[in-house]
């Protein structure tokens, strides 16, 4: 039987903050009632919001950097072949004793980042919240962006291609804020990094959202203070010792 309040007392919460010093440009897919071609995100409020789902993946793919790094094995993503536990055309040793976890019917081995991501069959310890911009939003105007598609190859502006971004505001400092969930360790008879690894990707972030190369989405964050005992350190570093 699963009791709830139990599940709530083990979780881990801590709030983090981005701070963006440009424009923010994360697209909808679609306006309505506006004259641009991508309109930013918003919640039901009409709040100016960063999707979780972004946050995760790109969290997941500096966490990935860190971990290999350190000499860690890693599957691949996103594709489910390549990933734990199947690992199609992977020749690594995976099979360690710091990948094994028993969930499910039978115990098997997950690398270090899908113990705090997830995949397929491992559900993800991390659960994220989307990060909300703070500013009422009757305060910031719609700003539209111009832009037209180029064609590479010959190196011109293509004919009858322009278009428009809806972005925030340029060099307001907005506040987007949300919070970290961790769940309990899948192997509580190793060092717990999953915080460790956390923070170091969060840091290596330093821009959300589209048109990153134009200079959109540029952020700083404010992430609080955590504590990560020495056997974390010393766990991680020894990636490469099988």
């Amino acid at each position: 039987m699963i009791v709830l309040e139990e599940l709530l007392s083990s979780v881990e919460t801590h709030p983090i903050t981005a701070i963006i010093n440009t424009a923010l440009c994360v697209g909808a897919g679609g306006s309505s009632g506006s004259l641009a071609d991508k309109s930013i995100v918003r919640n039901a409020e009409g709040n100016l919001l960063i999707p979780a789902s972004q946050v995760k993946g790109r969290l997941r793919h500096e966490c990935e950097k860190i971990v290999r790094g350190l000499h860690w094995p890693v599957c691949q993503s996103p594709k489910p072949e390549t990933m734990c536990p199947q690992r199609a055309g992977l020749e690594y040793n995976f099979d360690r004793e710091e990948y094994r976890v028993s969930y499910g019917e039978q115990p098997s081995y997950h690398c270090l980042i899908c113990k705090i991501f997830g995949n397929p069959v491992l559900p993800s310890r991390g659960l994220f919240d989307d990060l909300v911009c703070s500013e009422d939003p009757d305060n910031l105007p719609e700003v539209l962006r111009p832009g037209v598609t180029l064609n590479r190859r010959r190196h011109t502006a293509e004919d009858k291609k322009l278009y428009f971004l809806e972005t925030s505001p340029a060099n307001a400092k907005l506040k987007f804020e949300g919070n970290i969930h961790i769940l309990p360790s899948w192997t509580p008879n190793h060092p717990d990094y999953a915080k460790a690894v956390i923070w170091a990707g969060l840091r290596g972030i330093h821009a959300l959202g589209g048109s990153k190369s134009a200079g959109l989405g540029w952020l700083d964050w404010q992430l609080p203070e955590i504590l990560v005992a020495e056997d974390v350190w010393e766990f991680l570093a020894q990636g490469g010792l099988q």
